[in-house]
């Protein structure tokens, strides 16, 4: 085994919005054409994916408008899982072999998160989706992506967005100043304080020197072209 040479491994971080192309719930043909965008790149990279739930629920927002944090957050944990298994699903129309893993147990549908066994999974050229966030409240699916990347020894997070191709100096949608920044460091990021993703996800890449690649999910083959290495949106490390 030592012989080999050692594959790019990725994590990739996709949005809820994007599995429902801005409305609630799956949009089939959305994750149809992103399924077979991310099964031509696993024939080359090993892919890890955190999935987002924002097109079922956002804890967040719920709790807002007087729900119980925690409990939403749970909501919200539950409907990432359905993504999953949706990208699931069409990724294996695709091609690809895959696993689910969830950090809430829930065994009829996926395998309970377990490091060593992704890594396994991700060696034997399966594409693993993580399901349920962190299983815990207040924790974002962004900062998920951040913490699963360190703990799987992956080489980047990719942050595939919907709408936008990069990082901006500032809100290119009221803006019309608004430039695109192809490469900063975390720490001037922070200081002129551009929401690329949370807070707390930015603060685990940046402590651990692990970089993260913001760029758009369209045009088509963007997903492919990421995952494979190719230099698109911003690029934000140390």
């Amino acid at each position: 085994m030592s012989n080999t040479v050692k594959k790019r491994r990725v994590l990739l971080k996709l949005s809820g919005e994007a599995f429902g192309a801005g409305g609630l719930g799956v949009n089939p043909d959305v994750i149809s054409a992103l399924a077979r965008e991310i099964a031509e790149a696993a024939q080359q990279v090993e892919i890890a994916i955190v999935v987002g739930g924002g097109n079922f629920f956002r804890g967040a927002e719920l709790s807002q408008r007087g729900m119980d944090r925690g409990r939403a957050d749970y909501m919200g944990m539950l409907g990432t899982v359905m993504n999953a298994l949706a990208l699931q699903d069409f990724l294996e129309q695709a091609g690809a072999e895959t696993r689910v893993q969830s950090a809430i147990a829930m065994t009829q549908v996926a395998e309970p998160y377990i490091p060593r066994r992704a890594e396994r999974h991700l060696e034997k050229g399966r594409v693993v989706i993580f399901g349920a966030g962190a299983g815990l409240p207040y924790f974002s699916t962004d900062t998920v992506a951040a913490q699963r990347a360190l703990e799987i020894d992956a080489e980047i997070v990719l942050v595939a967005k919907n709408g936008v191709d990069g990082v901006y100096s500032d809100d290119p949608r009221t803006n019309p100043d608004a430039h695109k920044i192809d490469r900063i460091t975390y720490q001037e990021a922070l200081q002129r304080g551009l929401k690329v993703v949370d807070s707390t996800a930015f603060s685990l890449c940046m402590d651990n020197g692990m970089p993260m690649q913001v760029f758009g999910m369209a045009p088509h083959g963007n997903v492919t072209a990421a995952i494979l290495g190719a230099d698109l949106g911003t690029l934000v490390s140390n």
